[in-house]
């Protein structure tokens, strides 16, 4: 879907409800790894599976930028950016 594309996405449990940031090259496969619990971790325990948020870039570098800064940023600028594209967080998942 992406060609040569890094992705960072935001996974959510629910609506408002507890957010993973992360990073990969295969947007699809991670987020599958993540729902099957393949993934051990922060989103595995919290089962924060829903697709609510990405954004694609041509260089690996700058993802890793962008999900830094959004890791960094608060959870309301989190929730906003989610609101500003997903408002009904829908699971984006099946759009891929």
């Amino acid at each position: 879907m992406f060609g040569k594309k890094y992705i960072v996405y935001i996974l959510a449990c629910q609506k408002n409800g507890t957010l993973y940031v992360g990073v990969t090259n295969d947007l699809k496969r991670r987020v599958a790894e993540h729902r099957t619990g393949a993934v051990p971790g922060f989103a595995k325990k919290y089962k924060v599976f829903l697709l609510v948020y990405f954004e694609a870039f041509d260089e690996p570098r700058y993802a890793i930028t962008r999900e830094k800064q959004l890791k960094a940023g608060s959870r309301a600028n989190k929730i906003r950016l989610i609101k500003n594209s997903n408002p009904d967080w829908r699971d984006l998942f099946e759009t891929l």
